[in-house]
């Protein structure tokens, strides 16, 4: 076996870049991304990218899984594939800051994950026999455990994550351990009580009691979602598409015959809610023709 290079050769803009048929790619062009990061982060390099750190890219990390995700809600799998390599991006160039400060690199990333996937599915890699989703989740939460002794099992939840995310994660792991509802319906009646105290809540004035009961429903909706089966991020990022496209309308609708919000000089009041109504329910009923005349949604009416 030949020794291995003394160091990364440089990344020559003009060598050709061929890219494997589908059925033969097996991710060793990733050593071209490395090799343009590290060009943009040396010397000659590119200025902006030199200026960051951890710190700053955090805001890219974060915007680039948000446009996965846009992408995966789109069906559109052309932007996936882009939106992919420009998250991929950032694990990269994280990779590289972690090699500048003699911390990690990018092979070290890989490595530990290959390694945690390999110890985390003895029933694939071992002679564990599971039958169940279920069953493959509860042994990954107890190999986790094990690995990771004094940490709490919901040490790992990202406080970063969007409320509603974290609160599903919060529940399915409690869930794992036996810590939930037998059923639905028990979740159900959670709901109930929470709105109650809500209620009774908003009915006393007190703004630090109702900010805490109502963030008590949400957190009681979001554990329904779970038993029903519903990813709640997912469900009011979807109604909050609807309300908007249908108030696009709306929007539309004022622009043409009132000539916008306050009039064409923007000195006139707010025009009656019958008329944006009216324009509401013209939204509704364009939609649904547009779906080949299904009834309308009913959450239009709740998003409103």
């Amino acid at each position: 076996m030949s020794d291995p290079p003394a160091e990364i050769p440089r990344f020559d803009e003009h060598a050709p870049r061929p890219v494997p048929t589908l059925e033969l790619q097996d991710g060793a062009t990733l050593t071209r991304l490395v090799g343009v990061t590290r060009r943009l982060l040396g010397p000659g390099g590119c200025p902006w990218d030199r200026e960051q750190t951890f710190e700053t890219t955090r805001k890219y990390v974060l915007e680039e899984a948000c446009e996965v995700v846009d992408a995966i809600d789109s069906g559109d799998r052309a932007a996936l594939r882009e939106e992919l390599g420009d998250l991929v991006l950032q694990v990269v160039f994280l990779a590289e800051l972690a090699r500048a400060e003699k911390a990690f690199a990018i092979d070290d990333a890989i490595a530990g994950i290959v390694d945690k996937l390999v110890t985390r599915h003895p029933h694939v890699f071992g002679d564990l026999d599971v039958e169940t989703a279920d069953e493959v989740l509860r042994n990954w939460e107890q190999i986790k455990a094990r690995e990771k002794k004094g940490r709490g099992i919901l040490a790992g939840v990202p406080r970063s994550l969007p409320a509603l995310v974290r609160a599903q994660s919060i529940g399915e792991k409690v869930r794992r351990v036996g810590f939930d509802w037998a059923d639905a319906q028990g979740s159900r009646a959670k709901v109930a009580e929470e709105l109650g105290e809500l209620d009774r809540a908003i009915a006393s004035g007190d703004q630090a009691a109702i900010e805490e009961e109502m963030g008590d429903v949400f957190f009681a909706l979001v554990n329904l979602s779970r038993h029903v089966k519903v990813d709640a991020e997912a469900a009011l990022r979807g109604t909050i598409d609807k309300f908007s496209r249908r108030f696009a309308h709306v929007e539309a609708r004022v622009k043409a015959e009132h000539g916008g919000w306050g009039g064409p000089d923007g000195d006139q009041p707010n025009l009656p809610l019958d008329v944006l109504d009216r324009y509401w329910e013209e939204a509704k009923a364009g939609a649904a023709a547009a779906a080949g005349g299904a009834a309308s949604d009913p959450r239009d009416d709740e998003a409103r």
